[in-house]
């Protein structure tokens, strides 16, 4: 469904961000994309859905595609109606709109008059956003602001999804809580979904396939479960030894191991 050919990205015409980046999302898939601060994970997002062109950046070599078609010198509204939704980092709801105002604003590029079945769908994916629906969005908490920020990816119809970072900030019972509504969004409304996130367990935990990215590059890639033994995935990003224990990073003084795919 979609495809990233070798991409590069630069910043202000001099910030080389992107270094030759490709993936694949298939269609009907949860695929993450793992990395660290830094890593380039929100810029391929942004290289995706349009949203490079207002921060200076720019897709400077190779292609991305979406059902065959070139999208990457598209407009972000292009790309929205084309079928691609993109659930930013920190939630960015409409502060001064209620709940349900919120919702239906997600739905602007589509030709329905009534949207309101798909505002009850919503409602059963998350409940708490029907109680709280007359509620200014401003005033919820952190986690609601999330399930709405999904919710309004959701009033869109996206063919794909791409969530950047939906646990930052929350509490690990209402992570999980979200990460199984994903799951079951993906399985229900056969929406794909590309999945941002610096948490590795939980984004391997319902992932079909996932990327692991450093310095503007995949480095690795493959299934959850042969991510999960791999000796330098689960030191680096599950925090384990060899043998399956937690790392403890005090006990040692002078941190020499590189990871295999640097070297």
């Amino acid at each position: 469904m979609l495809t990233l050919n070798n991409i590069e990205v630069i910043y202000n015409d001099v910030i080389l961000v992107l270094k030759g980046m490709s993936m694949q999302v298939p269609e009907g898939k949860i695929v993450g994309l793992l990395g660290s601060n830094g890593a380039g994970k929100s810029t391929t997002l942004k290289a995706i859905s349009g949203l490079l062109k207002p921060e200076d950046g720019e897709v400077t070599d190779g292609s991305i595609e979406f059902i065959g078609q070139n999208i990457h010198n598209s407009d972000a509204d292009d790309i929205v109606r084309k079928g691609i939704f993109q659930v930013m980092e920190g939630r960015r709801v409409f502060e001064h709109l209620t709940v349900e105002e919120n919702l239906i604003a997600g739905g602007y590029t589509r030709r329905e008059m009534s949207l309101s079945h798909d505002v009850d769908m919503v409602y059963g994916y998350f409940p708490r956003l029907k109680e709280r629906r007359n509620q200014t969005a401003g005033y919820l908490s952190g986690g609601e602001q999330q399930m709405l920020a999904i919710g309004r990816a959701l009033m869109a119809k996206p063919r794909l999804m791409m969530l950047d970072e939906p646990s930052l900030g929350l509490a690990p019972l209402l992570v999980r809580e979200i990460f199984e509504i994903i799951k079951r969004i993906n399985q229900e409304q056969k929406t794909t979904i590309l999945l941002v996130e610096q948490n590795a367990n939980l984004a391997l935990s319902v992932a079909d396939y996932a990327y692991i990215m450093e310095s503007g590059r995949i480095v690795l890639e493959g299934h959850p479960a042969d991510l999960r033994e791999n000796a330098d995935v689960r030191e680096f990003y599950l925090g384990l030894t060899e043998v399956g224990s937690r790392k403890s990073y005090r006990e040692v003084k002078h941190y020499k191991r590189r990871k295999r795919w640097l070297s």
